[in-house]
């Protein structure tokens, strides 16, 4: 039986140490050099801050409707881009309804006003 080999001790701790710069220095690092949101804001030029923090609320509010959605959404058995469709379509075929209906009211509304003043159709 030929001998065994001898653990190369050395090549281990150089791997070792080496694994340990790369996995906690670089996420270290990234922490380090990426800058805050703050930082990023004081960088702005005072018209495009006035306009962000003008619109801020607005997208945050946009933004929770969309997760709360997806979270409606996911509820469901089928794919959730197939649920967004139909509910667009739904939506659409509301919106479609809604405008008829209000062009029924208009074409009421004046006939009624043509019967108050006198004239017939």
């Amino acid at each position: 039986m030929p001998p065994k080999k001898p653990v190369n001790w050395g090549l281990w701790i150089k791997v070792l140490v080496g694994g340990s710069i790369i996995s906690i220095g670089g996420p270290a690092m990234t922490f380090w050099l990426v800058p805050t949101e703050e930082e990023l804001r004081s960088r702005y030029n005072p018209e495009l801050l006035k306009r962000s923090l003008e619109g801020r609320e607005e997208r945050q509010q946009e933004f929770d409707d969309f997760v709360t959605r997806l979270k409606e959404y996911s509820k469901s058995d089928k794919p959730i881009w197939a649920v967004m469709k139909e509910e667009e379509e739904r939506k659409k075929r509301a919106g479609l309804e809604a405008g008829r209906l209000q062009q029924q009211e208009s074409a009421a509304r004046r006939e009624e006003m043509r019967r108050e003043v006198g004239l017939g159709k």
